[in-house]
Formats: C-alpha cells, structure tokens, sequence
C-alpha cells in the first residue's frame, strides 16, 4: 500500500472519513463566517487592549500610556467635561422625552401624529449638523438669535452663545431625546390602565397617578433611555468638535482626536479609550438589569383595557411643550440650514436676491472631490448594509439552529460592537490594521470593515428576531426532499424574511451614511465621505457649501426613511432602534 492509503486503512481515519461524509458543504460557510465575525470584533479589541500596554519603539510592555494618558490635568478636565456633558443630556433628553411619551401614549393630546413625525425627524437628523443648525441660530456674534435680541433691544451683544458646555448639552439633547421618548413609549403602551382607575377611586388626581403610579411602571424603560442618551453623549465626536474646540474646552472625543495629529500617538489614545470603554460596558450592563427586571410587568395574561386620559384644556399645554421640543429640534436648526444651503450668503437674510443654486451645483458637478465624496459615502453605507445583513443572517441562522456548540459566545460578539463607542472602534481598527502587513489604513476596506462591525448588532437583531419568528419545519421538508441547507435558505427563509431584512438594510444604511466618530479617524483623501466633508468644511468656515452638502445628505436620508414607511410600516425606524 502507499503511505496515504495505510493511513486510510487505520481505523480512526476511517470513522473521520464517514463523519466527513455527512458534513454539508454549506457548513464550510458557516464556519468561514464564524471567523469573519472573530476577526472583526476580537482582532480590534486585543490590539486597542495591547497598543495601551505597550511602548511604541520596542512592544514592551508598559503602564507608561496610561501615565501619560492621565497624568495631565487638561486630560482629567477632558474627561470630567464629557461626564458632565452625559449626565447633563441625559437629564434634559428625559425632561424633553419623558412628557412627549406620556401625552401621545396615554392621552387625548390632538396632533400626535404630527409629533411622532416630529420626533422622527429628529431622530434621522445627524448630530453635526443639528450643531451646525444651532452654530447659525446661536453664534456669539452672527447668530439669527443674537441679531434679533440686538436689532430689537439695543444689546451690544447677544443673549446666547451656543459655544458652551449648555450650549452642547442642548444640542446632543435635542437629537438623542429620541430614545428616551422610544423606551417610554413603548413600555407606556404595554401598561394597562387598571391600576390608574385605582388610583382615581381612592381619589388620585391626573397628575398624581401619572407621578405615583404611571411613570414608576416604567421606570426600567426610562433609565434605558437615560443610559443610552448619556452613552450617546461621552461617545460623540462630531457635535463636540463644533462646538467645544471654538468653546474652547476640551471633551474625550475631541482629546482623542488630538492624540491622532502629528505625531501619531495610537498607544496613548487606546490607553486614554479605556476608561470610556468600561463606562459604556458598566452602564449597559446596568441598563440589561434594568429592563430584565420587567419592571412594568403589570401586563395581565389576559391583557388590559387601555383608556386615554381626558387632560381638558391641559392637552394643549401638552400639545404646546412637544411643539416646543419639536421646534428646537428639528424646526429651528432644519429651517437655517435650508435657509444657508440656497444662500449666496447665510448672513444677508432671506431675500430674493440672496437666493442661489450656487451651492449645489458646486457639489454635484464642479467640485470633483465633492462628487468623490458622495459617491463614497453611499457606496460604503450600501456595501455596509449588505455586508452587515449577510454575515448578521449567516451568524443568527447558525444560532437559531444551533448548528455549531456555544452560540451564546456568538450571540455576544455580534451584539459587542454596541457598546464599544465609535470612537473607541476606531482606534483599535486603526492598531489593529493599519501597521503592515495590511496597511489599510485610508482604504475604502477599512472604512466599510469598520462600518460593519460598528452597525452589526442593529443588523443581527432584526435577523435574529425574523428567524426566531419562522419555524424550521419548512426547511426540514426541502432537506427530505434532497435539497441542502442554502438550498432551503434561498428558497424558503429569503423570501420569507424579505421585509424584515429590507427594514434591516434601510437601519443600517442610513446610520452608515452619517457617521462621523469612527469615519474621522480612518478615512484618507481619497475616501472621505459626507460626516469627514462637513466637519472639514466647518472648519473653513464655509457655512453656505457645507448647508448644501447637509441638506443632499438628509434628502436621501427622508427618501429611504420614506421607502422603509412604505414597504415595512410605520415607525419602523423608532420601534426597531429601541
């Protein structure tokens, strides 16, 4: 015999053999996608983990990142600066939230509708450019704001001045108040109005029972929403570059990003990541406790009749503070940037003769980098979408059918990425490949691989969820009938999960297309999408361009927005991201 055949002949070789036999080929696949999820999400977090520990000339290890990290008081300022600034949007995005919920989900308030579309619009509008809105309306000097308050009282200066720490608070708040109203919403419209009958026969007022039984129900929700608009708030680059750097203070986001200016020092920003790495993974670990508690578990078996509350003439004093919130959310900011973008210049006012198409056709047809970056920025939202959609698929697949042993380790690398701040994502994307061998760094690759793993978890919930909802009976009929598993997957779960896949592509898609954080530090000339241009072109001050840019950004953000409401149903932006 030849030597492979003895070796055939051995017994064990021969029962590895038969067992290979049996193996599908599509198994293959499913183990290759395995490892595409273990190098975009382990491979990042070991090298951010390793660069804060070694030294950059000989990979030694070191403590001496973290001593330079923090052994400066502007560094521990810059650190104290963003707890502040997440402690201060969470309070005012559950002051902003917290009512709107409450009046659309429990009362006779006219005009909900309205609100929801309201709030929706915040809820797609990029931070950056609600700080930029806000730049116009609430300049020290040229501010809309300031200018009235001069032109009619007579001031030598103006009553606001958006570049403070308020000033951010009000901005982030403003786009992150989203959350808290999704979380309460929801768990409001769980709750049965039984226990506030209750409360009116032992003679409880309105506001009484909303404050003492109402709002308790939901409090596990509420604090959700707090922790993910204060998680929101330490991970932001883009609205604290605008308005902290010219405020002339410094947040973590910012600090980070002058870690990344020449020189290079990629070991002491992972050092200086770490503590906003173990806040995030702290709160959301809470914020799990939280709502695993069920803390508005007074839903009965049976279910429970749910009545709007009468409020009288107080439904419009409700209808006037969520028109208010409303206002300077999307109103004010939407209304200036409009205003800006068809501007020659955004200072001489609304008039006719100021009006120009100017700024846009510089983007769309003489400014080839313009068109080099639009380009780039739905190219890598779509090519992110697909990616994040099949390899979310392939993994919640293997799960759900338990194709390979521990896929609860699987389940937690997909949903990882969601609390590691984008910024923090960045910097171990940056350690971990752009060093030779890979040297990507400033591709299109390392953009979209960064995209993917950032958007993953919104990918594989809605993945997860639709292949809980489908039985694999169906699946099993292909396979007797000779068919193999990707067989079953094209023709029975595909078009099955069709809609619930298309609401994920349109999730994924429109974040990816407005990301800033990680964006910033990994994109190079030739791959800077919309986020990176309009950060740049704030920097130059070129406020009427940069508008334009914004408003392309938003129009296809409403269109697919418009297209998700049509094929998937509405609210399914809101509903999905809670």
């Amino acid at each position: 015999m030849t030597p492979v055949a003895d070796v055939l002949a051995q017994p064990a070789a021969r029962s590895l053999v038969r067992r290979l036999r049996f193996i599908e080929p599509s198994m293959i696949l499913w183990l290759a996608m395995i490892a595409v999820l273990v190098f975009l999400i382990a491979s990042p977090l070991v090298r951010l983990v390793v660069s804060s520990l070694q030294e950059p000339e000989t990979g030694r290890l070191t403590l001496d990142n973290y001593r330079q990290a923090y052994g400066s008081l502007r560094h521990l300022q810059a650190l104290l600066n963003s707890l502040e600034l997440g402690v201060g949007v969470a309070l005012l995005a559950g002051l902003f939230g917290v009512p709107i919920a409450w009046a659309v989900s429990r009362t006779d308030m006219p005009a909900k509708g309205l609100v929801r579309l309201m709030v929706l619009g915040a809820f797609i509008t990029p931070p950056y450019l609600a700080a930029v809105g806000w730049i116009l309306l609430a300049g020290p000097n040229a501010g809309w704001i300031n200018k009235l308050w001069i032109a009619a009282t007579g001031a030598s200066q103006g009553i606001v001045n958006i570049y403070s720490m308020p000033g951010l608070i009000l901005v982030v708040a403003i786009t992150s108040f989203p959350y808290v109203f999704v979380f309460t919403n929801a768990a409001l419209d769980l709750v049965s109005s039984e226990m506030e009958d209750a409360a009116h026969i032992l003679g409880a007022g309105k506001w009484r029972t909303m404050f003492r039984v109402t709002l308790p129900l939901v409090l596990p929700a509420i604090l959700g929403g707090l922790i993910i608009s204060f998680l929101e708030a330490i991970a932001l680059f883009g609205a604290p570059a605008l308005i902290a750097l010219p405020g002339r203070f410094q947040v973590v986001a910012t600090q980070l990003w002058q870690f990344f200016e020449f020189p290079v020092r990629v070991e002491i920003a992972a050092a200086y990541a770490m503590p906003l790495l173990l806040i995030t993974v702290a709160l959301f670990w809470l914020q799990n406790r939280l709502l695993g508690r069920k803390g508005y578990a007074s839903v009965g078996g049976k279910g429970g009749e749910r009545r709007l509350i009468a409020l009288g003439p107080w439904r419009w004093v409700m209808l006037g503070y969520a028109g208010f919130v409303c206002l300077l959310a999307v109103v004010l900011p939407m209304t200036v940037l409009l205003q800006a973008a068809f501007a020659k210049a955004w200072g001489r006012g609304f008039s006719l003769d100021n009006l120009t198409l100017r700024n846009f056709r510089y983007l769309l047809f003489e400014q080839t980098q313009a068109q080099q970056t639009i380009v780039n920025t739905f190219v890598y939202g779509g090519a992110t979408a697909f990616a994040a959609i099949a390899l979310a698929l392939a993994i919640a697949y293997v799960v759900s059918r338990r194709l390979v042993p521990w896929t609860n380790v699987l389940t937690f690398l997909c949903m990882a990425p969601f609390v590691i701040p984008g910024i923090v994502l960045a910097i171990g994307f940056y350690a971990a490949y752009a060093p030779p061998p890979l040297a990507l760094y400033g591709t299109g690759t390392i953009v979209v691989l960064a995209f993917v793993t950032r958007f993953l978890p919104i990918a594989y919930t809605s993945s997860a969820a639709g292949m809980r909802s489908i039985s694999p009976e169906m699946e099993e009929a292909v396979r007797i009938l000779g068919g193999g598993r990707l067989l079953a997957i094209r023709k029975v779960l595909a078009p099955l999960l069709k809609k619930n896949l298309a609401g994920a592509w349109i999730l994924v898609f429109i974040p990816a297309t407005r990301e800033l954080s990680s964006a910033i530090f990994l994109v190079g000339p030739q791959t800077r999408v919309i986020s990176v241009m309009l950060f740049d072109l704030s920097e130059e001050g070129n406020f009427e361009v940069l508008s334009a840019l914004g408003v392309i950004l938003l129009v296809v953000t409403v269109a697919i927005a418009a297209v998700g409401f049509r094929v998937i149903g509405r609210d399914f932006m809101l509903r999905r991201s809670a």
